[in-house]
Order: C-alpha cells, then structure tokens, then sequence
C-alpha cells in the first residue's frame, strides 16, 4: 500500500520508492529535513534489500523491451518525458529550493530548463549514432552503440535535479533501463521525476527510484553482478568504496568528483570583471563543484582585485533561498556546516588570517557567511582538500610559470578560470591540467561539449558523445570488400 503523499511547500510528492511502474512503501523510514529553517519535511521510504532486489528485477525485464525500440522510438516517450518536467517546472523548483537549499531563482532561470534539456537533447542527439560506417580497402566496419543493460545512477545533494536528468538522459536514450539512487539529503525532486516519467508513458522498469543512505541502499545496488553501468557524482571516498564494489564485478564506472579549482588572475586581468565573477563562487552557498575556489592572483594586482571583490561580496545577500533577492543560501547539512567551520578554524590555528567572514551568518544555523583565506601556503590543507562551502582561498604569484604550478599543485583536476588578456590567459589555461577551464568567463556549457575532470576529480567524461561511450556497448560489425578466404598464414 503506497504511503500518504506529503506536502513541501505546497507540493504532494510520495516519499515512496517508484519500482516497475509502482509506488512501494519501506517499513524502515527516514526524517528529511528542510536546510532552510531545520523543518521536518517528512519520512522517506528506505531501501531494503528487498527493494534493491525489485528494482533489479524490474528493470532487467523491462530492457528487453526497452532496448529493442530504436533510438526514434524512444524519442517518442522521452520527448514526452521532457515535457511532463516542464509542466511540473513550479513544484520541481519549489521541492528543490525547500530539501536542498538551492536558490529558487537559480532553479527558475536555469536548472529546470537544462533538466527538461537533458532529456529531449540526448533523445535526438542518440539518432545520429545508428549505424556509423567506416570504409577501408578490406572491409565495411558498421559501428554500433549497443545498450549496456541496467545503469545506476547516484546522485548528489548540491544539484539532484539536474544531474539526474544529465545522466538518465543518455542512459535512457541508449537503450539502457535505469535505476535512481538519489541523495538521502534531498530526494524529493527524484520522487517528482518518477511522476513525470510514469505521466509520459514510460514503460514500467524502465525508470525506477529507489531511495535510501549509500551505506545501505547504495552499497547493494552497486556491488551487485546483474548492474552494467554506474555512473555517480559525489565524494571522492564514496567513489573509492564504489569503484571497489564495481571492480569486483568489472563494471565500468563514470566517476565526476569533487574539484579545488583555480581561479587565476593574471596582471593584464579586467580587475572588475574577474571580481565580480569571484564573487560567483559564493553562490550556492560555494556548493558547487565547479568553483573555482583557490584565487591566484599576480602580485602586482592583488590588492586592487581584493578591494574590488571586497566591494561584490558586501553586496551579496544572505537568506532564505527561495526569496528572489537572496544570493547565498544555506549549507546543506548541520554536519556540513561542521565540517566548513572545522575548515576554517583550524586554517587559522595554522597562521591563515580571515579577510572577511569566517563565522556563520545570523540569518540562521544553517547559514555561513562568504569567507575569504589568505596568508596561506601550498601545502596547507584548506589549499589542498574540497571545503565545499562558502570559503575561497588567496595566493598571489609573480609570473606565469609560478601561476600554472600552483594551479597544477593539488591532487583535483574538475575546472577552473583564467582572467587576463584573452591571448595570454587562452596560453595560460591550456597549461593548467584539468578537465575544462574558461577563459575570462564562468559556467558556459553545452550538452555536445565533454565534462568531467583529471586525477582524484574523476574518471571518464559526459557529455555528447563522451555519454554514449559510457552507457553503450561499441560493436564493430566488420563485413568484408570481396569474398573472404580463410587462410592459416592470416594474422
């Protein structure tokens, strides 16, 4: 029997688990809180063994089906898919702004149009990979990209929404059959995508949500022997424990992990420019991954990009993520916020000095202020490890060379940012080693461009073609020019 829906903010949405088609209700449950006011938002389904074993089952028969269609065919429903997101475009924005603290007005303006992009982008983009044909003097080679079987998908609490969609879009469009492990921090709108897809007529098993802690319900999911796929972003420990689960089974895995991007800043920088989009890195409470989250700045110009970032964050408001004005909304978790201040305080007892911040805000537990760190070295750990929060780290450097090794000198390689005359920080950028960097910019993507990042940031890319590589089987069927003959001298 399917539990009572709940409501959060005005929106019904189960708490249940969405398994072949079905609501499925857990005896063992979990207290979601809201991080905006601490709130219980409600008691969610957790995964049991029992429910993992569904889902598996589900969506094993479902594949035969599923797979079979063409890449047309299943355009047809994940079209549909994309709209029924978009008909929900108010309850997805206020579910995620409510469970995990993300700005309402990022959702509106952003986050649920590139969530209904993820499906419909990847349906039609799937069309061009039936059927490729390599031509040479002894053979005809037809390139296929076959589904892989049934995918895991884990996903993390800075921005549930849209990274389900980036990868279910792919992954469903290949052929493959999917199951949705979402964060236990913030669950909702994966529970909401199970309405959208059940509404658009997708098949039963082909999408199913089974929620629940990692340490429990995602531990069987991604050790178990039938899962063809996994695809996570999240934590670089919980990608260890992941990637050992799936090696043991020689399941590929698509890892995209944290980042301790640098935001370089050279001499002949737009000071203003380059501030104003530090300033950025704040957003989000700097729960993004992407941030560029050390400033490297030349010596020459440091004091004057300091004054002027000082001026931008001054101005950033603090507050309640769903009112329009508010910038910096709360850290996710109590123990989040432990974490960050752990962070900061121990910087400090190593000799860094706070130039502005470093406490929470008084808007509310939850709630830090924009922090900046400098008088720190390479080597000192809130230079080294992903904080995760509202806190940026200074350095300064006197040339190039000095800019590129300190960008390079950590163990993350996701993104990062080049302020400087485009020529020069174009040349500069291009040694840094990392998966992406913009030049005198910030968060440009493009669904057909690769993503993801180098050494503990991750392994392999989305994005593209770099997704379908992932969540499909590549076969050559190789058909000969002229009659073959088989011959033992053949190598």
């Amino acid at each position: 029997m399917p539990s009572a829906l709940i409501d959060v903010a005005g929106v019904q949405v189960s708490p249940d688990h969405y398994i072949d088609g079905q609501r499925i209700a857990s005896a063992t449950t979990f207290e979601l809180f809201s991080p905006i006011d601490q709130q219980v938002l409600g008691h969610i389904a957790e995964g049991e063994a029992e429910h993992v074993e569904a889902a598996i089952v589900a969506a094993e028969r479902a594949f035969t089906s599923w797979s079979a269609l063409s890449a047309a065919q299943r355009k047809v429903y994940l079209d549909r898919f994309s709209e029924e997101i978009g008909k929900r475009a108010d309850a997805f924005c206020l579910l995620e702004s409510t469970d995990a603290g993300v700005l309402l007005s990022r959702m509106r303006h952003g986050v649920i149009n590139r969530a209904k992009l993820n499906i419909s982008w990847f349906a039609e983009h799937a069309l061009t990979l039936q059927d490729r044909c390599l031509e040479t003097e002894q053979a005809t080679h037809h390139i296929r990209h076959d589904p892989a079987g049934v995918a895991v998908i884990i996903t993390p609490w800075n921005s549930p929404l849209m990274l389900a969609t980036w990868k279910l879009g792919p992954a469903l469009a290949a052929g493959n059959t999917c199951i949705v492990k979402p964060p236990e921090w913030a669950p909702l709108t994966s529970s909401l995508l199970a309405d959208a897809a059940h509404a658009a007529g997708l098949p039963a098993g082909v999408l199913n949500i089974v929620q629940g802690t990692g340490a429990k319900t995602g531990s069987k999911l991604v050790s178990d022997p039938r899962i063809a796929r996994i695809s996570f972003t999240g934590s670089v420990p919980t990608a260890k424990v992941i990637a050992g689960a799936a090696a043991a089974n020689l399941v590929p895995c698509s890892l995209e992990l944290g980042g301790k991007s640098a935001f370089i800043v050279l001499e002949d920088a737009d000071l203003d420019n380059a501030a104003a989009t530090a300033a950025l890195m704040y957003r989000n409470a700097g729960q993004v991954c992407l941030a560029g989250t050390r400033l490297l700045v030349h010596e020459r110009v440091a004091e004057r990009f300091v004054a002027a970032m000082r001026g931008y964050v001054e101005n950033l408001v603090v507050g309640d993520p769903r009112d329009p004005a508010t910038e910096v909304g709360p850290v996710i978790h109590p123990r989040q916020v432990e974490r960050i201040q752990g962070f900061i305080e121990r910087a400090v007892s190593s000799g860094a000095q706070v130039l502005w911040g470093g406490d929470k805000h008084s808007y509310g537990a939850q709630y830090l202020q924009p922090t900046l760190i400098g008088n720190v070295e390479q080597a000192d750990e809130i230079v080294q490890n992903e904080v995760f929060g509202p806190v940026l780290t200074l350095q300064t450097f006197s040339n190039d060379a000095q800019a590129v090794a300190m960008a390079n000198g950590t163990d993350f390689g996701l993104g990062g940012v080049c302020y400087g005359e485009t020529v020069h920080a174009t040349a500069v950028a291009q040694q840094v080693r990392t998966g992406f960097i913009w030049v005198n910019s910030f968060g440009i993507r493009d669904l057909a461009a690769p993503f993801g990042g180098i050494k503990r940031s991750g392994i392999g890319r989305e994005g593209g073609d770099w997704s379908f590589e992932f969540f499909c089987d590549v076969k050559d069927v190789v058909v000969p020019q002229k009659p073959f003959r088989a011959s033992f001298s053949q190598r």
